[in-house]
């Protein structure tokens, strides 16, 4: 029992210690936003810990992860993960990487199938147990993401933000997080912005530990996949306009300042020499 003791402490203090190193390191690459970190664990341990567990769960489930690749390959076809822009910290767009679980399928007039059409039942069974978010992984691993935070959404998503509800990006985003555990999508494009910034004004080790514990059991459960009725969680600028909380043309407006963002980004990362996949093709 003391051993145990003892490990945990060293474990601590490692933490603790390439914490303040990882903290300075980003502090003189000059990243900042408004959101201040506030107690030790979200200072100067959260990354870390973060670090080696991503990387711990990478050594467990490799495994598991070659036989999605193959398990992808043969019911869905290459390639196996699609990428995709997201605005990570301080809206600093990054590259998400997820199991592809729709097909490329186009109508007569070349436009895709809806996502109901699209979506395989292979796909459905990886994105109930949530086994298309395992190259998450590499995202947390990279420092794009954290195990917990408000899951990073569309850029699309995020044109139509409040100044309040972005706040959001003031932190990295999460593989889960508190609006997942709250009703994922299942509940309203409000409560679950409404549930992130929550989150980021109580960021403590206890809690995260929580949610960690409750994605695992909602996982076990399958809840809130998705809004009843559809293949996918619906996009909140289609929300807001289905609400009447915005009209036609901001609507219009808003979409095609998303499009531009993505259309520089493709650029950016096609001289980086990485795949993109422009968001109306991905799931």
């Amino acid at each position: 029992m003391k051993t145990n003791s003892k490990r945990l402490v060293t474990l601590f203090g490692l933490c603790t210690a390439f914490g303040i190193i990882v903290s300075k390191s980003e502090k003189k690459k000059g990243w900042s936003n408004s959101h201040t970190p506030y107690g030790l664990y979200e200072k100067h341990i959260k990354r870390p810990l973060d670090l080696v567990l991503s990387l711990i769960a990478l050594f467990f489930l490799w495994p598991i992860m070659l036989v999605l690749d193959c398990s992808v390959k043969k019911n869905i076809g290459l390639p196996v993960i699609f990428k995709q822009v997201r605005p990570g910290l301080g809206e600093k767009l990054f590259t998400l990487r997820k199991y592809r679980t729709m097909t490329d399928e186009k109508g007569t007039d070349g436009e895709l199938l809806s996502d109901r059409e699209r979506l395989t039942p292979f796909g459905k069974k990886l994105r109930s147990s949530s086994l298309d978010e395992l190259p998450e992984l590499i995202s947390i691993i990279t420092g794009d993401m954290a195990i917990v935070g408000p899951r990073p959404q569309l850029v699309r998503d995020m044109v139509f933000m409040s100044d309040k509800h972005r706040k959001r990006h003031t932190v990295r985003p999460g593989l889960t997080g508190l609006a997942q555990v709250s009703g994922r999508n299942a509940i309203s494009w409000e409560e679950k912005l409404d549930k992130d910034l929550e989150y980021i004004d109580h960021i403590t080790f206890i809690g995260d530990m929580k949610i960690i514990m409750k994605t695992v059991w909602k996982v076990i459960r399958k809840d809130g996949i998705t809004e009843e009725g559809q293949a996918t969680a619906l996009d909140y600028g289609d929300w807001l306009l289905e609400n009447g909380r915005v009209n036609s043309k901001e609507y219009d407006t808003l979409q095609k300042e998303a499009r531009k963002i993505i259309e520089e980004a493709a650029e950016k990362l096609h001289k980086r020499r990485c795949i993109y996949i422009d968001e109306s093709k991905c799931d």
